[in-house]
Parts: structure tokens; sequence; C-alpha cells
């Protein structure tokens, strides 16, 4: 009996500790710290990835994993990271999405990344990666987005791509590829955006690629390409870029000039002959379906041996070598001549991230489409017409991912203007010269019914007022687990900047903008909570000093409103603590812990305290003064008298009725507005 105790003890203990050893000795964890050494030699950005410890618990910095605990994505774009992508990346085999853009690696692309057959995302765009892009990664069955651009890429594009069914997004813009325009793309019936400009192609445009049915974009743009345009892509209409390609004719496209006789003669006598390494289409792809779904598994399968590499057999032929020489030399004389179009020299070794971020700003058609994390996070997916809400409506404010990266140059640090618990924002530059402000909110803090949601989403974009700030847009992106939301940008901070200033320090709001201020608050409130055709009356539920925006002039607008519409429950009364910790709670609230126009009301007239005495903590004090209209007690030092005491009694009166005790007892904001507008107040 003891033997069997003693036994059972040792099953027990190695079962004990089993448990952690299936995260923490795994293989993945193994490959995890090979991608550590190699993508930041320094330590100083993945000093969180520990040897023993677990990738799935949310302290590896930048990765994510599945329900099974694998891991399926790795973001650490702009990080700042100086090394090299290291080929034990293959052993990932269910990460779905790499995300290594806007940092400063340098080194080959490995080839190994094609053994991923679950990657979908791969952005290695804006960084120093130089060599060839390896053919194998046309075995990526799976990929959907391919981000490569601004970087130091040599040699042809690999025909192989052409066997990417799935791919959505071909980013190689700002290389130098060389050679011609893969025929084979044209077998990408998913395809919507491509971009090949300001590289060093030549030869003419494949008419494969006109018969792309889903193409939406096509920029060629600052190459060396000669012949017809195809006249199928005309039905891109402002989606085709040609410029700056001059031996590049074609009719109807107004980016390039018109064909003549001659060309006609020219392409007729000069068209290159046709390599069988860049215009047919690959050979049939190994291990492509073999894994589909195996990561759907608690186990992802161990492939016995790596896939097979498409092998290149035959001899070419010496006369065709001569003849691909001299092509190359005509074309690297002509190459000499071109425009490049951009102020930067082709001698450069790497564009810089501003730069980066500059042509990406200018050189896009519309931000308005959703092209690049196509698996991403989209409430707006199949089945939401069911909802009962226009999809051409909400589809005007649509930005993609690329845009709102770009507008904050990946989210950095450096552009951070607010954190908290649920949510960041960050100020961004949109590709149109405009400055705006965008909110990231994690999946996690939003309504976890999607109709809910996108009822909510739909609420935001129809409101519309002076006082309010105005909604860009939204994206939805899973790669990063995140909405965003996108507003104008209020240059003058908010307005808890213009309270509890010491004596004679800057800035002072004078008495005239202070009034003004006063009066656009209540005119937003007051279109929150009337109600319209297309909008419901709306309760801020949250409206303070912080929440109200000023812009250069001054208005006032007011921030997050109809925000709680998206927000999870939970998050939404997180907020309250805040509120109730600076006054701005109605006491009813405890009793009913409910939100009307009432309590905004009572949240309005702290406002007006604090604007009248500049301080954002109020006292008894400030109250009887309000009361006897002694304004020593509660007038703002800093205005040194100069003010209207008549308009500083009516307002005074105006905020005491709004934070009375009884709720039905408070003004609405319609009456208050009535009092405002009486011409001893606003005069």
């Amino acid at each position: 009996m003891g033997v069997f105790q003693f036994l059972l003890f040792l099953v027990l203990l190695f079962t004990i500790y089993n448990i952690p050893l299936s995260v923490r000795g795994n293989t993945e964890l193994r490959v995890l710290m090979e991608l550590k050494t190699s993508l930041d030699p320094t330590n100083k950005v993945l000093d969180s990835w520990k040897s023993d410890g677990d990738p799935c618990s949310g302290t590896f910095v930048g990765v994510a994993c599945n329900e099974h605990r694998k891991v399926a994505n790795i973001s650490l774009q702009g990080k700042g990271l100086s090394g090299k992508v290291s080929p034990a990346i293959a052993g990932l085999k269910c990460l779905s999405g790499l995300y290594l853009h806007y940092n400063s690696l340098s080194g080959e692309i490995p080839k190994e990344l094609s053994y991923l057959q679950e990657l979908t995302d791969l952005y290695l765009n804006v960084n120093n990666l130089s060599s060839s892009i390896p053919p194998e990664i046309g075995n990526m069955a799976a990929l959907q987005v391919l981000q490569l651009c601004c970087n130091q890429l040599t040699g042809n594009i690999p025909s192989e791509i052409g066997s990417l069914k799935r791919l959505s997004v071909l980013a190689l813009q700002y290389n130098r590829l060389d050679g011609k325009i893969p025929a084979s793309l044209g077998n990408l019936g998913m395809l919507k955006r491509v971009d090949l400009s300001f590289n060093r192609l030549f030869g003419a445009i494949p008419t494969t690629l006109a018969d792309i049915p889903q193409l939406e974009i096509l920029d060629i743009r600052n190459n060396a390409l000669s012949g017809n345009v195809p006249s199928g892509l005309k039905r891109l209409n402002g989606g085709f870029q040609g410029e700056n390609n001059s031996d590049l004719c074609g009719t109807g496209f107004p980016t390039v000039r018109g064909c003549t006789r001659f060309d006609t003669q020219n392409i007729n006598q000069l068209e290159p002959v046709r390599s069988h390494l860049n215009d047919t289409a690959p050979g049939a792809i190994s291990h492509t379906s073999n894994n589909q779904g195996h990561c759907n598994h608690t186990h992802c399968s161990n492939p016995s041996r790596f896939p097979k590499i498409p092998v290149i057999s035959g001899v070419i032929p010496v006369s065709f070598v001569f003849m691909v020489a001299g092509f190359l030399a005509f074309f690297l004389y002509r190459r000499q001549k071109q425009k490049i179009g951009n102020t930067s020299d082709p001698s450069d070794e790497h564009l810089s991230t501003d730069q980066a971020k500059e042509f990406q700003r200018n050189g896009s058609v519309s931000p308005l489409v959703t092209l690049e994390y196509s698996n991403g996070w989209d409430p707006l997916g199949d089945g939401w017409n069911d909802i009962g809400f226009s999809q051409e409506h909400l589809n005007k404010f649509r930005f993609n991912i690329e845009e709102v990266e770009s507008a904050t140059q990946c989210f950095s640090e450096l552009n951070i203007l607010g954190r908290n618990k649920f949510s960041s924002v960050y100020k961004g530059i949109l590709r149109d010269g405009s400055v705006v402000a965008i909110r990231s909110i994690n999946v996690t803090s939003c309504k976890s019914e999607e109709a809910e949601f996108v009822k909510g989403l739909n609420l935001l974009t129809s409101l519309r007022h002076d006082n309010l700030v105005k909604l860009r847009g939204f994206c939805f992106s899973k790669g990063r687990g995140e909405c965003f939301l996108i507003y104008d940008f209020a240059s003058k901070g908010n307005l808890s900047n213009y309270v509890d200033l010491n004596d004679g320090s800057e800035p002072i709001l004078d008495w005239s903008t202070r009034i003004s201020i006063i009066n656009g608050i209540a005119k937003g409130m007051e279109y929150l909570h009337r109600s319209e055709a297309n909008k419901p009356p709306i309760v801020h539920r949250n409206i303070s000093v912080e929440k109200i925006l000023i812009d250069q002039q001054f208005n006032p607008l007011i921030a997050d409103s109809g925000l709680h519409k998206i927000l999870a429950d939970d998050i939404v009364y997180s907020t309250l603590k805040v509120s109730a910790a600076m006054g701005y709670l109605a006491p009813e609230y405890i009793t009913t812990g409910r939100f009307t126009e009432n309590t905004d009301i009572f949240a309005f007239g702290v406002i007006i305290l604090q604007i009248l005495s500049g301080k954002l903590q109020l006292t008894s004090s400030m109250r009887l003064g309000a009361e006897s209209s002694r304004f020593e007690d509660f007038m703002d030092t800093n205005l040194r008298g100069d003010f209207s005491e008549s308009m500083a009694a009516k307002l005074g009166k105006i905020a005491l009725n709004c934070i009375h005790e009884h709720p039905n007892d408070r003004p609405s904001m319609e009456t208050i507005i009535k009092e405002l507008n009486d011409s001893s107040i606003s005069s």
C-alpha cells in the first residue's frame, strides 16, 4: 500500500509540474527566445520576453495567443527594433499576423516564412530589409496582406506571388525592384490593391491585371514601364496611377500621355522577350492544403519534413542571356533620364519614417477604403444588414488601419494626448494634411453584442453640431484588437487647462471668452438632449471640464458625446468614480442608478462655477458667495475685477439652479438657453 501511495504521489507531482511546462517548455517559447535575440540584440524592447515566462500570459509585449494557447499574433510595429528577422519564425506554426513594420530591421526576408501556413497578414514595411523577395512566399496559401514597401529590396517580383489566391493587398512601393511585372498577378482574383510605385520596373503592363475582378487600386508611378496601358484598367478611374513612366501611354488615362502611331510601332519592335521566370504561372505548390485548420485544435501540426522548395530545372540558352543583358542596359540608360518625382535622392540608403509617412499620406487615392487587415474584426461584416442601418452611410466614415497607423506614426508615444484604463488618444495627421485626434479602444471594452455596437456607431456618425467634436470616421482592427474613432483635433486642449492657474499664469481666459464658452457648452448640450428626426435624445453621462475641448478660435466642443453607446457597461460605470470625486455626479444617481438629462444639467452647473471661479475643486464658500453675490468668494481673482457683476450674478444663479438637490427643480437646457440669450448675458 505504501508503494502504491508513493507512485500516486509521483504521478500527481508530475502532473502538477507538467502543466506550466506545456507552455514554458514548449517549442514556441524557444522560438520566441531566438526571435528576441535576433530582432532586439540590445534587449531594450523585448525585455519582457523571459525564458521562464508564459507567452500567453499577456506579459510578453506584442504577443497574443489563440484559444488553444498557441502564439497567433506578433505586433511589434514602431518599437525601434534594429536586428534581423530570424528563420526561427517558422516554428510558430499557428501565427496568423506578423506586424514588424516601422522599425529598423535589416538583412534578408527569410524564406522560412513560407512555412507559416496560417499567416494572413505579413507587415515588414518601412524597415531596412535588403536582397530579393524570396519566391517561396508563393507557398503561403493563407496570405491576404503582403506589405513590403519602403525597404531596399532588389531583384524581380517573383512570379510565384501569383499563387497567393487569397491575397488582397500587395504593397511593394519604394524599393529597388527591377524586371517586369509578372503576368501571374492576374491569377489573383481577390486582389484589391497593388502598389508597385517608385521602383525600377520595366516592360509592358500585363493585360491580365485588367481581368482581376476586385482590383480597385493599381499604382505603378515612377518606374520605367512602356507600352500601352490595358484599356480594361479604365474601370479603376482614379484608382490607376501611372505618372512618370516616360514610355507608357494610353487612351483615357489622365495620369499617362496619349499613345501615338510611333508608340505602336515601337511596341511591336521592342517588346522584350518574355521571361519564363517572370511571366509563367508557377508550378503546383506543395504544403498548402494539408495544414488548413490545424490551428483550430489544441495541438498544431508539426510536419515531419519541410515543404519542398520549387526548383527551376533546365539551362537558359546563351542567346537569351545576351538578349536580356542588352535590354537591361537599354533600360538602365533610360532610367538615368527618368523623373523620380520626389525629393529624396535615389542613392539614399533608406527612407526615414517621416518620409514614409509623408508619401503614404500624399499617395493614397482615398483613406476610406478598408483593405488592409483583411482578417480584421469587423462588426459591419456579413449579416450586418439585418440590423437596419445604411451601409452606404456608415461606409462614408470607414478608415483603413494603414491610414490610422500612418497618421499616428504607428502609434508613437510622442503622439499620445491622453490615456486611461480603456483607451488611448493620439494626435495624428491624415493624408490630406488635416490634424486629427484618434481614440483607440480595446475590443474588450466595446459592447459585446455587435448589433448594439453598430447601433451606437450609427448614432455617433449622425451627431452634427458646432459645439460637438466632429467625428471624421472609424476603423476596426482584429490584428490589434482595437476600434479607432477619428475626430477633428482641438488645438487649444481641454477646459481643465484653464482652471487652477496661479496668479499671473498663462493662459487666462478673459471675461467675454468665458461667457462664450458657457454659451457654447449649453448649445451643445441642448442639441444632445433634443429629439430630432434621425437622433433620439442623448444623455452625455460624463460631461466635465476634461470633456470640453477648445478649438483655435476658443469655441467649446463637447467630446465623447454618445460614446457610452458603443462601450461595455462596466467601462461606462468605471468612469463614474472620477466624476463623483470631482463633484460632477448628481446626488440622485446614488439612489436611482439612472442617468437623465437632469444629471447632465447638474454637471453643467458645476462647470459654470468652475469657469467663473477658475477653480477645479469647488467649496461651500464659493456656493454661498454665488448665492449672495459676494464676488470675492466665487469669482476668479485672475480676472482682476475685469468682469460684469450683473452677468456674474446671473450666471451664478443659473449654476445654483442647475445643481439643485432635487432634479425636478433644475431647469431644462432649453430654459437655460433662453436665460443665456438674455441681452444682459449674451451681449
